[in-house]
């Protein structure tokens, strides 16, 4: 299997959506199933990767670099044959284009998923604190709360995380890599 592995094609799967609405749950499932079907299956998480790296805020700048440095990484190990699933907010319309585009000159496919439950849904799951933090007045700059998330337009799938299953999302995310040839 080790010549197969190397010839294998990889792609990025940018899931985006508000804190909470399931993005990073969708992304290490999709990945089980993935590496459980012999795919070779790396999972960047935003959080992870702002961690390492450590000098960015949340300004728009800041996001931007967030979202250029997670895409640039992702477009690696997509090129060298690895299903890449990115659970980045990435809250601004440009900064996924230009991910997007950085994909499209190198021949590595980019699907853009949008993770979408309305914003009381994010709030009543809630998984890092963060709304409780906004409403206590403790944070401020909260994607789609009191800074910006640009809705995709076109993404290559929409997930409803409020009215599907856990299971059912991740489904129908299987189904898009597979009508893709890459899964």
């Amino acid at each position: 299997m080790g010549d197969e592995r190397c010839r294998e094609t990889g792609a990025t799967v940018w899931l985006t959506g508000l804190p909470s609405s399931g993005k990073s749950t969708l992304a290490r499932r999709a990945a089980d199933r993935l590496r459980s079907g012999g795919h070779r299956v790396e999972v960047l998480d935003g959080d992870e990767i702002r961690g390492l790296f450590g000098d960015c805020g949340f300004s728009r700048a800041d996001r931007d670099r967030h979202v250029g440095r997670v895409g640039w990484i992702a477009g690696v190990l997509a090129r060298n044959g690895v299903k890449v699933l990115v659970p980045v907010i990435a809250p601004y319309a440009a900064a996924r284009l230009s991910v997007r585009r950085q994909h499209d000159a190198t021949g590595v496919a980019f699907l853009e998923v949008h993770v979408a439950a309305p914003v009381e849904v994010c709030a009543r799951r809630d998984v890092k604190g963060l709304y409780r933090l906004q409403r206590e007045g403790r944070l401020t700059g909260l994607t789609g709360v009191d800074d910006p998330y640009e809705v995709p337009e076109r993404p290559e799938l929409h997930l409803r995380t409020d009215a599907a299953s856990v299971a059912e999302s991740v489904d129908e995310l299987i189904a898009l890599l597979a009508s893709r040839g890459l899964a």
